[in-house]
């Protein structure tokens, strides 16, 4: 049983190099190991706070690229509407354009047409007159190729004359 039960004599030695041991541990270890400890917590701290911030900000930044990108997409819609705005108008003018121009092209080419026309039956009243004159002198000829006729004709027109 002695092996179970120490003695007091190994109790004694055992407390005093244990009361030693701590002395020596609270003298020269416990004070540098708890600072180390103590900077180290701060500094867990430090990062748990920084990383916070950084969260913070995060979320902060991601709202604000949040806005901005609404905004971005408001100035995008103002901007095509603007745009269809601008095409439809230009698109406007062009047929007005085009109207006008049709309708002046088909004033010219009514007014060429009638100048033409005029020009078509000017011509034929010039070949009728030719032609009638002709036809005139051919008949006037055959008429009066004999003397007596002519004689006839002269007569009829004196007395045309003086009846009238």
């Amino acid at each position: 049983m002695q092996l179970v039960t120490p003695g007091i004599g190994l109790i004694f030695w055992m407390t005093l190099s244990f009361l030693i041991v701590l002395f020596l541990l609270k003298k020269f270890a416990w004070k540098p190991i708890l600072e180390s400890l103590k900077e180290r917590e701060n500094s867990i701290e430090e990062a748990l706070n920084s990383a916070e911030k950084a969260k913070q900000e995060m979320q902060n930044i991601k709202l604000e690229n949040d806005k901005i990108l609404a905004q971005a997409k408001i100035e995008r819609d103002g901007i095509l509407k603007e745009a269809k705005e601008v095409r439809a108008q230009i698109i406007n003018e062009a047929k007005k354009a085009a109207e006008l121009e049709a309708h002046k092209l088909k004033e010219d080419a009514l007014s060429e047409i009638k100048g033409e026309k005029e020009k078509a039956i000017n011509q034929i009243r010039q070949q009728m007159a030719i032609l009638s004159v002709e036809i005139a002198e051919k008949i006037i000829k055959k008429e009066l190729s004999s003397e007596n006729k002519q004689e006839e004709i002269i007569q009829s027109y004196v007395q045309d004359v003086k009846l009238n």
